[in-house]
């Protein structure tokens, strides 16, 4: 969790879009690395991220959706972000928010000896709010941004789809998320778990 997630051009979403595909950044991505300003974003995937620009306004920008390392981490541990080499520089100056209209999760059933195996597939959203506001943490690698998105304990009604889910913030808490003198750990406290959630294919 989280693995995939979906980009509608919405009313909400519209001036995010548009703003990623002005950047001048999208062009300097490798080939081979889709770029993709909506749609179903997946691991690897450059998709708009929205993060405090040199001169400190917010701005919006593609970023490559995985840290590299001997595998792609493409999340990160709320709970031990602050505490883990790969991550302790981003949690304390380098916050993003990843928008989404719906992330998808896919159910997680017992299959004996401590396995598990894939159930039914979920798209889920926060129940008040038309966006799902991701928290991330991002850094420059060979001089393009790349990020990670923030997981936490799910809320009770979906710890039947998985054991955790994106850190998501209702919108008035984004330029405190992506502010690099914030205070990260007071502001995951308006955090949201209530969900609206529906099976999909």
């Amino acid at each position: 969790m989280c693995v995939r997630y979906f980009v509608d051009y919405s009313p909400e979403l519209q001036p995010i879009i548009e703003a990623m595909n002005r950047s001048p950044l999208v062009s300097r991505f490798p080939q081979g690395t889709a770029v993709l300003p909506q749609g179903e974003i997946r691991p690897a995937n450059a998709a708009p991220v929205i993060a405090t620009s040199r001169s400190g306004r917010r701005a919006v920008f593609p970023m490559k959706w995985g840290f590299t390392g001997k595998t792609l981490l493409i999340n990160a541990r709320t709970e031990t972000a602050a505490r883990k080499p790969t991550f302790r520089e981003a949690w304390a100056s380098h916050r993003c928010i990843v928008p989404a209209s719906w992330y998808y999760e896919w159910e997680h059933l017992p299959a004996g000896g401590g396995k598990t195996k894939t159930g039914d597939k979920y798209m889920l959203r926060p129940r008040n709010g038309a966006v799902a506001w991701m928290c991330g943490l991002y850094r420059l690698e060979e001089g393009l941004p790349c990020y990670v998105i923030l997981t936490r304990e799910p809320g009770e009604e979906i710890r039947f789809i998985h054991d955790r889910m994106p850190l998501m913030l209702p919108e008035q808490y984004l330029e405190d998320w992506i502010r690099p003198g914030g205070n990260p750990e007071e502001i995951i406290r308006a955090a949201q778990t209530d969900m609206v959630f529906e099976k999909t294919v």
